[in-house]
């Protein structure tokens, strides 16, 4: 039996998109050119118009595929409702350290997300709410859990921040990093349980620590007596 027209127009959207992704990673949205992707999702130029609008749109709905794909891949960890929060925090850097692929090769995927961060296209605010921001706010929840006093949404955003800066920190600079340590260290430096392990202790400590001092303003220094 042959295929019906629809099924025969989701197979060709979802080709133009296998092959975009990758293009749009390597090459960037403004490098990136319609015909080239056409050419490698064997497909005419004006596919492109017909499916996706323009190649704004079909950008923005590679970088949504990347997203969902990698969700897929590591989706976010389940606990049950007496779950620790220590044992929340721990998950919560392990699946993140997954999903930005330390010190391997990286994924297209991961590869489009990241240019996305670096220099943001109108794709980064639906990225954003659909995708970063309820990952965030749940990370927030599980500090306001390990914290030991109130804290103000200024220092929870601050906190949240430091948290997946350590993790993005492996990404980012992943080659620098290479070149700052040993030779027979850098396995053991980027390995996922230690980097896990120590970003969930190295956090725990810093939030620990936050209810032992008490701000204090400055106060104008005083003369010194002889």
């Amino acid at each position: 039996m042959g295929r019906s027209p629809m099924n025969r127009e989701d197979t060709t959207k979802n080709r133009i998109l296998a092959a975009a992704g990758p293009i749009f990673a390597q090459r960037g949205f403004q490098q990136a050119t319609v015909r080239e992707i056409c050419d490698a999702a064997d497909v005419n130029l004006a596919s492109i118009n017909y499916y996706f609008g323009d190649k704004q749109q079909l950008y923005i709905d590679s970088v949504i595929l990347a997203r969902e794909q990698r969700a897929q891949q590591f989706p976010f960890p389940s606990w049950s409702d007496d779950t620790l929060p220590e044992v929340k925090l721990r998950k919560f850097v392990g699946m993140l350290l997954k999903r930005v692929v330390v010190m391997q090769t990286i994924p297209w995927q991961v590869q489009l997300l990241m240019r996305e961060i670096l220099n943001p296209t109108e794709a980064c605010r639906q990225l954003v709410e659909d995708y970063f921001r309820p990952i965030f706010d749940r990370l927030l929840r599980i500090v306001d859990e390990l914290a030991e006093q109130p804290l103000t949404d200024l220092r929870r955003t601050q906190i949240g921040f430091s948290i997946i800066g350590q993790c993005l920190h492996y990404r980012f600079s992943a080659g620098v990093i290479s070149l700052m340590v040993q030779e027979d260290q850098r396995e053991e430096c980027f390995d996922w349980d230690e980097l896990t392990h120590h970003i969930t202790e190295f956090s725990l400590a810093a939030i620990r620590n936050l209810g032992s001092h008490v701000a204090v303003k400055s106060s104008p220094r005083t003369s010194e007596t002889h």
